[in-house]
């Protein structure tokens, strides 16, 4: 079982960083800054839903077969085992705040389907 983060720690990741703002029993909230044309993995969860409200920028997102660009204030809902990903096709930082809620909110649970960093 994976360790789960820790409560205002930055994590870098090559498209950006996210930061755990709260955490408790079955749910964790994070802030996700996406750097200009940074792309997360295609990818999907077994045991967490998560719903993203975007702060910053205009993202770029694809939940199963369907790819849209967003602006802010616009909200998002990605049930469990849905493909999801998130990309900024933009020259600016953008942002969201993603509400995960499952039984187990551990990193090990991503499964990527895709990913241009070479990540499995």
């Amino acid at each position: 079982m994976s360790e789960l983060n820790q409560i205002g720690k930055i994590y870098h990741r090559p498209w950006g960083t996210y930061q755990t703002l709260a955490l408790g029993e079955n749910y964790q909230v994070k802030i996700i800054t996406v750097k200009p044309k940074g792309k997360l993995s295609l990818q999907k969860h077994a045991k967490r839903s998560e719903h993203w409200v975007i702060v910053k920028g205009t993202p770029t997102i694809t939940v199963d077969h369907e790819t849209k660009t967003y602006s802010i204030n616009a909200r998002i809902f990605i049930p469990i085992d849905s493909a999801h990903r998130i990309e900024n096709l933009t020259d600016k930082d953008t942002a969201l705040i993603e509400v995960q809620i499952g039984p187990y909110l551990g990193e090990d649970d991503i499964v990527r389907l895709d990913d241009i960093y070479g990540r499995k």
